[in-house]
């Protein structure tokens, strides 16, 4: 078979494996959000079948023949990004035996749907058996897909930002710590922030149609997605079609429009996606911790800046109407960048939500490692809360109940957030400079210029180059912290009026 062939049969394959997961996707949307609770039982068996048919399309024995003839067969540089990732994908699903990979997604979602009724009772020790359950398929997955080198939480991480290993982590994370941890008492000493408007009870319809016109106006496309509701906001990509949910509280609409624009900065990068490549590597994105910068900075970058508020404050005015009383578009933007420890991570601040990975990073290396048992977890989580953010766990559902990511599976997945951050910083920085400054552009509400430089430089490329490349393309430069440390200092020294 010539080489052309191979890698039309490739595609052909690759792309029936995508309609698959993305049939799987709707599924897991569908639980997190519709599903009757009684349907859980036979959701767990529809969920396990279609991983079972992915991962055959996946190890397909002919794979590897074609793999090899486009190996050795020329093509232009696009082609030859989605055979190298290509490769890679076969190389890491054979390593998983059928059987596993069924378990684990069924596991999974009866896993997600324990999780959340131990978090509804705040009730630790009914989810501990799943959760011991979950560790050890982990711990066995691991073992099949760890090289040399690596640690098992290493071979985990990797599925998620590839080469990410826990040692450089560490390096990384060390300073950091520190500066953030100097950031906080600095602000300690400055004004705080009014936070009258947190807590102004505000109906939800009105701040649903509040946040839908902001996401709107970032360009997400809702004639190829659609905004619900979810315990845990969330987006999910179903083959073109993009659903984000979000939540709301009576007393908080900042916690709303950030969740949406968070997962709205997700939605861009999806719909972003090279459609004409569906199916193969170069219409994926290339890892979660690029994905993250997407959703990061358009939530801080862009939802936290005092040009963004200048624009957005006339749009609150209409929608949340007398709740707005009293405020101005300055109040609420020093408002929007309060720094306060707190409990939970998803809404936490800029100083202080990456001290919320660490403690994830740190326990769950234990966990993988078989250092840490999972009935000591509790108590060892409300440990490093105390040690990290100065904080007491009052109750599991607001200490290690809070995320669903462990009953998923997804081990190695929280320091992305982290990456995402450093990304989004260095990302910023450089649009800012080639688009002739971010603020005047996000004061008038043209989003556009942002959207299209993300695209250009972020969206368009799929997994053609390793996210270190794609940084290093976009902004010139290798990934650093320097970018991030720097944009929260310049912003909060200014918000709390520290010289």
């Amino acid at each position: 078979m010539p080489a052309p062939d191979a890698y039309q049969q490739l595609l052909a394959l690759s792309r029936e494996a995508s309609l698959l997961s993305a049939t799987s996707a709707l599924l897991a949307w569908d639980q997190e959000t519709y599903m009757p609770t009684g349907a859980g039982e036979r959701r767990a068996d529809q969920l396990e079948l279609m991983a079972r048919l992915s991962h055959e399309r996946a190890t397909d024995e002919r794979i590897a023949d074609w793999l090899s003839q486009c190996a050795n067969a020329p093509g232009d540089e696009p082609q030859q990004a989605a055979v190298r990732e290509m490769q890679r994908d076969y190389d890491r699903a054979t390593k998983l035996p059928g059987k596993l990979v069924a378990e684990l997604a069924a596991t999974e979602s009866r896993a997600q749907q324990a999780w959340a009724s131990a978090r509804d009772a705040s009730d630790f020790t009914e989810f501990q058996p799943w959760l011991e359950k979950m560790v050890a398929l982990q711990q066995q997955k691991a073992d099949c897909l760890k090289q040399d080198g690596q640690t098992r939480w290493d071979a985990l991480a990797d599925l998620y930002e590839p080469g990410m290993r826990a040692a450089d982590l560490k390096n990384l994370f060390a300073p950091l710590r520190q500066r953030l941890v100097a950031l906080r008492q600095q602000l300690d000493l400055g004004k705080k922030p009014d936070e009258t408007f947190k807590h102004r009870e505000i109906p939800e319809p009105q701040q649903e149609a509040f946040v839908r016109a902001v996401v709107g106006s970032m360009g997400f496309d809702f004639e190829r997605g659609r905004i619900d509701r979810s315990t845990h906001p969330f987006c999910i990509s179903i083959a073109g079609d993009v659903r984000l949910t979000t939540r709301f509280h009576k007393d908080n609409v900042l916690d709303a429009l950030g969740s949406t624009m968070h997962e709205g900065g997700h939605g861009l990068y999806e719909q972003g996606l090279p459609t004409q490549h569906f199916g193969s590597p170069l219409a994926e994105a290339v890892s979660l911790g690029i994905h993250e910068s997407q959703s990061r900075l358009w939530e801080n970058h862009v939802g936290r800046s005092q040009a963004f508020w200048q624009w957005c404050w006339p749009q609150a005015q209409q929608h949340l109407d007398t709740a707005c009383a009293g405020q101005s578009a300055q109040s609420v933007y020093a408002l929007s960048n309060l720094v306060a420890p707190s409990l939970i991570r998803v809404e936490a601040d800029e100083a202080t939500y990456d001290l919320h990975v660490m403690v994830r990073f740190e326990l769950e290396q234990a966990l993988i490692d078989g250092d840490l048992k999972i009935a000591d977890l509790p108590a060892r989580w409300n440990e490093l809360y105390h040690d990290y953010l100065g904080v007491t766990v009052p109750d599991d559902r607001r200490g290690c109940l809070q995320d669903v990511h462990w009953s998923c599976g997804l081990f190695g997945y929280f320091p992305t957030y982290t990456l995402g951050n450093l990304y989004a910083a260095q990302f910023a920085a450089a649009a800012d400079e080639s688009l002739g400054g971010l603020d005047q552009l996000l004061q008038s509400g043209d989003f556009t210029p942002l959207r299209e430089w993300l695209h250009e430089h972020v969206h368009q490329h799929g997994r053609r180059y390793s996210p270190a490349e794609l940084c290093e393309r976009a902004t010139g430069a290798p990934l650093s912290s320097e970018p991030f440390i720097n944009y929260l200092e310049r912003k909060l020294h200014h918000v709390y009026e520290i010289a």
